[in-house]
């Protein structure tokens, strides 16, 4: 199998940092820099990259691509007309160019593209609008930052040439393979190819296969299919896996001579039933009137990881781990995820940990933050965590017990004080030996559950708030610190942050539910938090619950990492951060080697630095869930493959133009209903009033309604469910 190759330690070109510089600027139209400000925007440090990012600056000045409003410093050209903006491409060949320069989306045809993709930055030109037309309309003059240059798809061989057909509806183009370019691909085969050139009066973009995954249908070749779509790995290259082998283990000795030994403190850790890696464990014990210790003791992964090193750097590219239906593809290789790093029963373990001394109410009293040696005495999955709390028996059940106890007054202030319960049950599957699935069940969360969530939380929001003071615990605060907070000065920091949901949305949200006899206070911050809790209370178990949850989902802005802390809304927390999951999130890895940095004294970190690392994160993140999702559906679709013919009951989950999207009720399997298929009447989609109604009868399809679908067509290369609506169910 041909191995991907990496250019991430290539030496950088001059159109490779002309691309570089232009995307800055293409994403900061007005902002002004100077060669120093984006060799540190762009992490270059060496002397000879330094003056070819001030050379490239002149030469880019010169073109008139870039304009000088004082010696040294440059922004982007103003022109009338021009605006720079990001590719959402459609699956028809056209595009959208979504920009802060404008208000409206600018539509762009197929022929007016240059050889610009999906999530391209680029240069616009805007049209004049047409004479009665509301839409506004350009043409792509410039790409500014190509966002890939991979994609994964069929190989087609003829006798002289060969094609990839990509496998992503928002790709329009095949790619021309040379023969010689195949790398021992055969026809037939899914495939990874990368783009090597597309020059702008060709139809095709030319590329070379640089990974093999496999022929279709096969489980393996489309979990990696999955992966690579999404433009995430799929193995480690062989110096990491090395550079991991070679890591020693730990020498306790030395290390209890600078940590805190809490190996005689009773610990355990609650894990699913199939984890392998143990990131988190919980200690408590009593000192007495009331009062307890609890230690949220978290594995030292930075102990091992270095700054700098070919591990770090791998860690940094892949972000998070992630989770497809059948595997875990991790951060970090096995040696350190499931064997280092992992807090198994009874060895002895390094841990970052944060140490709470609290009352019976919750009340924290002191807290300490620093490195640990812990061992854990039992290793619990969430089942049999779950029936010590029912039953009250069981190994460890006092310290259960009352960390469980102590967990429900945590969680129900953090409700009381505006956090949104946005709970949900998971769609996981049974599968056989090949990875094939035999059956589908919902997950849903329960108080062993909540029991780690909370103290999870507890910890993240207190170290948060540790360095939003500047590095400083409450008690080391000045009087004057303690009554004017503005006097603390924060130090830079990765936080979690949620902001505020678009009101629009909200309200557009709220005009939906009402047709259920619904509505949520939209007056402020923490009553529409207390009044989308009390809907969702109320939508439980109903037919409506799902489509609620989805759309209340959709409403909210997306959580994501920054060093601006604007706080997270959706936790009502005004500080936090993740510091909980270092084995399977570079976040809180940084969040680590920062923390550390402070309770040392150490001064404030360059916040440019570590914003483009939070951007980075936050993107892989999102690719991770979006593959998580893709795996979801290729399963359910393939659970589905022989039930064609076969009838179910289902539930109206969404209305488009195109169809009635439905849900089936005994496995949570979601296909379509196309209007063109529905042939006893003239279907529309009414748009005000979120229907889908017959012209002729009147026949009205809303969503939450009751439905019954014969399954029509499963396809597995679009994870698709077509299915023939057969009778309504009022």
């Amino acid at each position: 199998m041909a191995k991907q190759k990496s250019g991430r330690h290539n030496r950088l070109t001059r159109e490779r940092a002309t691309s570089m510089i232009m995307g800055v600027f293409g994403r900061n139209p007005q902002k002004v820099y100077n060669y120093r400000q984006l060799s540190k925007i762009l992490l270059i440090t060496g002397k000879e990259e330094k003056q070819l990012i001030d050379r490239i600056l002149t030469e880019l000045a010169g073109r008139g691509q870039l304009e000088n409003p004082e010696p040294g410093k440059y922004r982007l050209k103003s022109r009338a007309g021009y605006i720079t903006g990001t590719i959402d491409m459609t699956r028809h060949g056209y595009a959208f160019v979504v920009s802060e320069d404008i208000e409206d989306d600018v539509f762009v045809a197929r022929n007016n593209l240059s050889t610009a993709l999906d999530s391209d930055l680029v240069k616009v030109r805007v049209y004049p609008k047409r004479k009665g037309s509301s839409r506004v309309e350009g043409e792509v003059v410039e790409i500014l930052e190509r966002a890939r240059d991979s994609f994964v798809g069929l190989v087609e061989i003829s006798r002289n040439y060969a094609f990839l057909l990509p496998d992503n509806p928002k790709m329009p183009y095949d790619i021309f393979i040379p023969l010689d370019k195949l790398n021992g691909a055969e026809h037939g085969q899914k495939a990874i190819a990368k783009i090597t050139e597309f020059p702008e009066k060709v139809k095709n973009p030319f590329g070379e296969i640089t990974d093999i995954l496999g022929y279709p249908g096969d489980n393996d070749t489309e979990m990696h299919s999955i992966l690579a779509e999404f433009g995430l790995p799929i193995r480690f290259t062989e110096d990491v896996e090395a550079a991991a082998e070679h890591i020693p283990d730990a020498n306790m000795e030395e290390e209890l001579k600078v940590r805190r030994d809490f190996r005689k403190v009773p610990t355990f850790t609650i894990d699913p039933a199939d984890a392998k890696d143990f990131d988190d464990a919980l200690s408590i014990r009593a000192l007495g009137e009331g009062i307890w210790e609890v230690g949220v003791h978290i594995a030292d992964v930075t102990h091992y990881v270095q700054s700098k090193t070919v591990l770090d750097e791998e860690a940094y590219e892949r972000a998070t781990s992630v989770y497809l239906v059948d595997r875990v593809v991790p951060m970090l290789p096995e040696r350190l995820s499931n064997n280092l790093c992992s807090l198994r029963p009874d060895e002895d373990k390094l841990t970052f940990s944060a140490v709470f001394v609290m009352n019976e109410q919750t009340e924290i009293k002191e807290e300490w933050f620093g490195r640990t040696v812990i061992r854990s005495n039992r290793r619990f999955n969430y089942e049999e965590a779950q029936a010590i709390i029912e039953t009250g028996q069981g190994d460890m059940k006092e310290e259960m017990l009352q960390l469980y106890k102590l967990s429900k007054i945590l969680r129900t202030n953090r409700y009381k004080n505006g956090s949104i319960n946005f709970e949900r049950d998971e769609v996981k599957f049974y599968l056989d030996e090949e990875g094939r699935p035999t059956g589908v069940y919902l997950s849903t969360p329960k108080e062993s559950n909540w029991l780690i969530e909370e103290f999870m939380l507890l910890a993240n929001k207190r170290v948060a708030a540790f360095a939003a003071r500047g590095g400083k615990y409450e008690k080391e605060l000045s009087q004057e610190e303690r009554t004017d907070r503005s006097r603390l000065k924060p130090k830079t920091f990765v936080y979690r942050i949620h902001d505020l949901p678009d009101l629009e949305k909200l309200e557009s949200f709220n005009r939906f539910i009402s047709k259920f006899g619904y509505r949520i206070d939209l007056q402020s911050g923490r009553k529409m938090s207390i009044s989308m809790n009390k809907l969702l209370d109320m939508v439980e178990g109903k037919k409506e619950q799902h489509v609620i949850e989805d759309l209340a989902l959709r409403s909210m802005a997306k959580a994501r990492y920054s060093t601006d802390n604007i706080g997270h809304y959706g936790l009502s927390f005004g500080e936090y951060t993740h510091f909980t999951s270092p084995i399977r999130r570079y976040p809180d890895m940084m969040v680590h080697r920062m923390l550390s940095h402070y309770l040392e004294g150490g001064a404030s970190k360059n916040a440019n630095k570590y914003e483009k690392r939070c951007e980075h994160s936050s993107e892989m993140e999102r690719r991770a869930i979006d593959a998580e999702r893709a795996s979801i559906k290729y399963k359910q679709v393939e659970f589905m493959q022989d039930k064609v013919g076969q009838v179910f009951d289902g539930v109206i989950s969404g209305l488009t133009d195109w169809g009635i999207y439905v849900e089936i009720v005994e496995n949570k399997c979601e296909g379509m209903v196309s209007i063109k298929g529905m042939v006893d009447d003239f279907y529309e989609f009414d748009e005000e009033d979120y229907k889908i109604v017959g012209r002729q009868s009147g026949r009205a399809f809303e969503i939450g309604d009751d439905v019954k679908i014969e399954v029509i067509q499963a396809n597995l290369s679009k994870r698709q469910l077509d299915f023939k609506l057969l009778e309504s169910m009022e």
